[in-house]
């Protein structure tokens, strides 16, 4: 059976993350002490104390997810378990990128600070937002995006059947509420977060993270199959997965494409690697004959090791 490894994206990250397989692996916490040298901060103090307030600034949550779910990757690998393909929700296309040999760990940190920097700076406090809509297809959430009246909004993530985030300018996204909500979406729900990602907001962002991918950025042919979010493909060239990452950054994230596209390609059992469950609950409602396991400490890594046994792994 071929195993996945799925790495979530920003709004996983929690106090506290990391921590405990620190304590339990030396070569974690030589993780940890990478990402402080190359970023110039206490990535463990901040990332295992918080405050909150701090960790989930865009610019310090992006980096410091990086490094948990690399360090549960590195884990993983210490007990013989690797994968035969990886993708990562959003930011944690960064990590899947590490975990297939394409980036270095130092290399991913330094983009995911320069990304959070530039979204973060590309558009004002206060004049975009991101909104879940759930129960509506994907043509429904289209067609209401297509409606407005005035501004814009687009889907932003295709998360799983039932489940579209919409992302825009914060008046046209309001107006995309009520209209989701008049159309019989059974919730919608403001997102609390700074940025509105993958619209085309964030197109100069993207061609400035272009610059740095394309000119500074050393990246290797993926030695692991990665699925691209943004086209739901396997990429295999390094030049491939420089145009992939820009394009996430003002493209869809198509998620439910990219689980099933891993599963045609042979995929079987999932790990989500990282922080929180989330990817394993849109898993769940994608894939629902898949099993599916997560690391973020060393109880789930031990469950996970259990279970991988249980189906002959």
């Amino acid at each position: 059976m071929k195993l996945a490894f799925i790495f979530p994206g920003q709004g996983s990250q929690k106090v506290g993350m990391g921590r405990d397989l620190c304590e339990g692996f030396s070569k974690v916490r030589e993780i940890f002490d990478e990402a402080s040298a190359v970023l110039g901060f206490d990535v463990a103090r901040l990332s295992f104390e918080g405050p909150a307030s701090e960790l989930d600034l865009t610019i310090n949550t992006q980096p410091c997810l990086l490094t948990a779910e690399y360090a549960a990757c590195r884990a993983l690998c210490i007990e013989g378990v690797k994968p035969a393909f990886v993708a990562g929700h959003s930011l944690g296309e960064y990590t899947a990128a590490v975990a297939s040999g394409a980036l270095s760990f130092s290399t991913a940190l330094r983009t995911t600070r320069l990304r959070a920097r530039l979204m973060q700076e590309a558009v004002p406090a206060g004049e975009g937002m991101m909104a879940a809509i759930l129960g509506l297809s994907r043509e429904a959430v289209d067609e209401v995006c297509a409606a407005l009246k005035k501004g814009y909004a687009q889907a932003a993530n295709y998360n799983c059947p039932g489940q579209i985030v919409i992302s825009g300018v914060t008046e046209a996204v309001r107006e995309a509420m009520e209209l989701a909500r008049e159309r019989g979406a059974k919730k919608v729900v403001p997102l609390q977060v700074s940025v509105p990602s993958h619209s085309r907001l964030m197109e100069g962002p993207a061609k400035r993270l272009a610059e740095f991918l394309f000119l500074e950025a050393k990246i290797n042919p993926p030695a692991v199959p990665f699925i691209s979010n943004a086209d739901a493909i396997i990429i295999s060239k390094a030049d491939g997965l420089r145009a992939a990452l820009v394009r996430q950054l003002s493209n869809p994230v198509k998620w439910e494409d990219s689980l099933r596209v891993m599963k045609a390609a042979g995929a079987e059992v999932f790990i989500e690697v990282g922080p929180g469950k989330v990817l394993s609950g849109l898993l769940k409602r994608t894939l629902p004959d898949c099993p599916s396991f997560n690391v973020e400490d060393r109880d789930s890594l031990g469950k996970t090791l259990r279970g991988l046994v249980e189906l002959g792994l």
